[in-house]
């Protein structure tokens, strides 16, 4: 059974970095994808390092949701024993994935400062860009 898992990973993550280099353009190479998912939820931060920079891109797309979906629903029949972060890298050609369990990291409290310390560890103190906010928008600040 978990040789049918492998088998049917394997060409689930090859489309989920298909997907990845259409959101981004074309060329793959240096992006991270970073991925909190729950039963009911997922929330993808896509990025490319540029550089001198990394920049993100817009995850939004159905596609790539439910690529994920796929990816997660092959993991169990138990949420609870569902991966809850996956980090999705592509340098040249090759990808490389990292689950992280329910067990290692609590996704249900809300905690931006994972994202930010997984694009540290990944990136280091390049400057993230992301687009400017919409017209008419505000920043809230605590």
């Amino acid at each position: 059974m978990e040789s049918d898992k492998l088998d049917a990973l394997g060409p689930l993550m090859n489309d989920i970095g298909l997907e990845l280099a259409d959101l981004v353009g074309g060329d793959p190479n240096g992006i991270f994808l970073y991925v909190e998912i729950g039963d009911g939820w997922v929330r993808p931060s896509l990025y490319k390092d540029e550089g001198d920079i990394v920049r993100w891109y817009d995850p939004s797309g159905m596609a790539l949701s439910e690529l994920l979906w796929d990816a997660w629903y092959l993991e169990s029949d138990e949420p609870n024993m569902r991966w809850s972060v996956l980090e999705y890298s592509i340098t040249g050609k090759k990808f490389h994935v990292s689950l992280k369990y329910p067990e290692e990291v609590n996704v249900d409290v809300l905690d931006d400062d994972r994202r930010e310390a997984a694009l540290r560890a990944r990136f280091g103190d390049k400057p993230v860009v992301y687009p400017p906010m919409p017209k008419g928008s505000f920043e809230l600040k605590p």
